[in-house]
């Protein structure tokens, strides 16, 4: 058995999910699908989360949300009357928007409950078109299909008895279609992930039932080694280990949820990226281990939006605590950070810069003046992070140096560099304006230059 998730792409018109049921209907194996909410049917289109976050906030607001109402009807319409699904969907639909207001009292609530009337809207639409041409199958709500989760609105994360539930969908007839992206508390409170969770979904689903693969429809034929958007034609990655993709996807691959391999990964289920507009292309397979080929680096990620705070005192090697004390700060402000690489006289936190907001820095450098008396302590932002990611790293010398050479010549400053833990990973952070040119660089030297070493059997 399978597990097959479409994202937003592949939900976005009517000739999509025409797409969509033509794949299912290709293999009887695949027996449980997890959706997204519609996505962009063209480049300046709006997502469908976007415009329920809209309606949502006018909600809140207590403003007129007419138009907003409008524009989500009209693409629900647009695609119940072009599929001849019943009108009876969209009926259902209106009265799933009108309901969302009674929590108008809660933010939180309202919020998770509007934007999840996308996925949930998306299920029972690809469940009524399967059904129409001939395939058993049935919509199956989250919460009856045992995705009990923390009460974490926005955040939520799956709780352990929820495995045993799930494996009961393994008895039920027909094609299961599930909504991604949430689930309900104990208590039955509708809560969700983080945005982009319907991958979340699809991989608990998977590791629930045991299947054989999960297969993450997209609208890309493969992973990329870089962003196609810095390089043009970019080479394709066929096979990846999940330590890789995880790494690959926090950095920037948006490609695929970063929380959404680890139950994949406990469970060992493989993961095949694959194209709903293209489904015979090869795709890239994600698994735990893999030949290295003589490839060291197996793909460069990035993104923007980060800060660095430095901290310097010297002899702070010999303060005991110095480091708990700064990092209990942050958790007083209730700040998370992503990394924190030190020295023997320094530190540097890097954080999301929408994680720190300017008057959340003034308290914390104002706290670490006081408490901690360093040296110097400042913070840098348009901060950009490169991850270099390959299983081949931990074995290979040089690698470090061959990337500061690439810096180097694309005339790019390092603001800080990490190895990471997991010894699959090197991160470097550099100035967001110079970014571009870092990464054609890192490739040119990491895939262009290597192969034509390779060719040349130096």
């Amino acid at each position: 058995m399978k597990v097959a998730k479409f994202g937003g792409s592949s939900m976005a018109s009517a000739s999509q999910l025409i797409k969509v049921g033509d794949i299912i209907k290709d293999d009887a194996s695949r027996k449980f699908i997890v959706v997204s909410a519609p996505g962009k049917r063209f480049k300046e289109d709006t997502k469908m989360t976007d415009l329920l976050i809209d309606l949502g906030t006018a909600y809140l607001q207590q403003t007129n949300f007419a138009e907003q109402f409008e524009a989500i009807m009209q693409r629900f319409t647009e695609i119940v009357t072009e599929l001849e699904l019943p009108d009876t969907l969209l009926d259902e639909f209106t009265e799933s928007l009108k309901q969302v207001q009674e929590l108008s009292d809660n933010e939180a609530s309202l919020m998770d409950a509007v934007k999840a009337i996308g996925e949930d809207s998306s299920a029972k639409m690809l469940s009524a078109y399967l059904n129409k041409i001939g395939i058993n199958s049935s919509y199956i709500n989250p919460q009856e299909a045992g995705l009990i989760l923390s009460d974490e609105p926005g955040n939520a994360q799956i709780l352990p008895d929820s495995f045993d539930k799930i494996r009961m969908l393994r008895e039920r007839d027909g094609v299961l279609v599930i909504p991604g992206f949430f689930g309900y508390t104990e208590e039955g409170k509708l809560v969700t992930f983080s945005r982009g969770g319907s991958d979340i979904t699809g991989s608990l689903i998977a590791a629930g039932v045991e299947a054989e693969i999960y297969e993450n429809f997209t609208d890309v034929d493969s992973v990329f080694t870089v962003n196609p958007s810095f390089v043009s034609n970019p080479k394709t990655i066929t096979k990846l280990t999940y330590k890789e993709m995880r790494e690959l996807s926090y950095a920037g691959f948006s490609v695929f949820h970063d929380e959404a391999l680890i139950p994949a990964y406990h469970a060992k289920i493989p993961v095949a990226i694959k194209n709903t507009n293209n489904p015979l292309a090869k795709g890239t397979l994600i698994v735990a281990e893999r030949e290295l080929n003589g490839r060291v680096v197996t793909g460069i990620a990035s993104d923007t939006g980060f800060c660095s705070l430095y901290v310097s005192k010297y002899l702070m090697n010999r303060e005991i605590g110095f480091g708990r004390k700064l990092l209990n700060i942050f958790e007083d402000e209730g700040v998370s950070f992503e990394h924190a690489p030190s020295g023997i006289d320094n530190m540097s936190v890097i954080f999301r810069e929408r994680n720190l907001p300017r008057d959340k820095e003034r308290i914390i450098l104002e706290r670490i003046k006081n408490e901690l008396h360093p040296d110097t302590v400042s913070i840098t932002r348009g901060i950009a992070i490169i991850m270099v990611v390959g299983e081949g790293l931990v074995n290979s010398i040089g690698v470090a140096n061959r990337a500061t050479e690439a810096f180097t010549k694309a005339n790019v400053n390092i603001e800080m560099i990490n190895q990471g833990s997991s010894e699959v990973s090197m991160m470097f952070g550099i100035q967001a304006a110079d970014l571009k040119r870092a990464i054609r660089s890192l490739y040119e030297l990491y895939f262009m230059e290597e192969d034509a070493l390779v060719r040349s059997g130096s």
